[in-house]
């Protein structure tokens, strides 16, 4: 695979190649029985791992499940959904909420540059550590949120993410781009997937031995289309009521 990422000039690309994989994506509900290659999955997943993420936090873990009786365990945690019965393989995708720490500090080592700036050392030695932090039972949190709202009278300040529940939802929407990143991986290779909510978040827990920290944000079906894998049409509501121009 062509490495674009150093690249000083982007290369060119197809809006109608990417208006294909958008377009012929769609939640495929059953599945044939052929494989997904190996290395079609590695693929993948490294595509997902290039998705935009909070500070260069990297939020996420990806659990890619192929043996039998695990994927048994998790179509029955999914309440029998025909996306997780005939998957495949499944993914979990994680979002981690108390990662922030130790990948804020492993950004200083994993630079890719010769020289780092100051800016950026002193971002993640110091800033990050506490702007992402939000103290025992988030207690730091409820103090920086008091100090946002005082700052904030005089000029623009960043709100939040300040408690554990807004951390919560930090990493999951980073961890949501790296699954959109993955599912159109997929189809631009000829396979399909059904991102699934559906699930006893506690059982999948259970099953993969997650930590506390960890949101279950969906769980993947992978496979390749079967001919009745879409239940129906596609359809969107109208595109003026979501749109708004200023």
């Amino acid at each position: 695979m062509t490495d674009y990422r150093d690249e000083a000039v982007a290369p060119a690309t197809s809006i109608e190649e990417f208006r294909k994989i958008v377009t012929s994506r769609r939640s495929v509900r059953r599945f044939t029985d052929e494989p997904v290659p190996e290395d079609v999955v590695e693929d993948c997943l490294d595509l997902a791992m290039l998705a935009p993420n909070s500070s260069n936090l990297q939020p996420w873990e990806f659990y890619v499940v192929r043996e039998k009786q695990v994927m048994s365990q998790l179509a029955e945690a999914c309440l029998g959904q025909n996306a997780a019965t005939t998957a495949q393989l499944l993914i979990p995708i994680v979002a981690r909420s108390n990662t922030w720490k130790k990948n804020s500090l492993r950004n200083l080592d994993y630079w890719p540059e010769e020289t780092m700036p100051k800016i950026i050392k002193t971002y993640y030695s110091k800033i990050a550590l506490f702007h992402y932090n939000p103290g025992p039972l988030g207690s730091l949190g409820m103090a920086k949120k008091a100090m946002g709202l005082l700052a904030g009278l005089a000029r623009p300040v960043p709100r939040g993410p300040y408690g554990i529940n807004e951390m919560r939802t930090w990493a999951v929407k980073s961890t949501a781009l790296a699954a959109q990143n993955m599912m159109l991986a997929f189809r631009a290779h000829g396979y399909d997937t059904c991102p699934m909510e559906g699930f006893d978040e506690r059982r999948v827990n259970k099953i993969l031995a997650l930590p506390n920290d960890a949101i279950v944000t969906m769980i993947l079906g992978v496979g390749k289309r079967a001919p009745d894998g879409i239940y129906h049409r596609r359809y969107r509501f109208p595109r003026d009521e979501f749109v708004h121009y200023i």
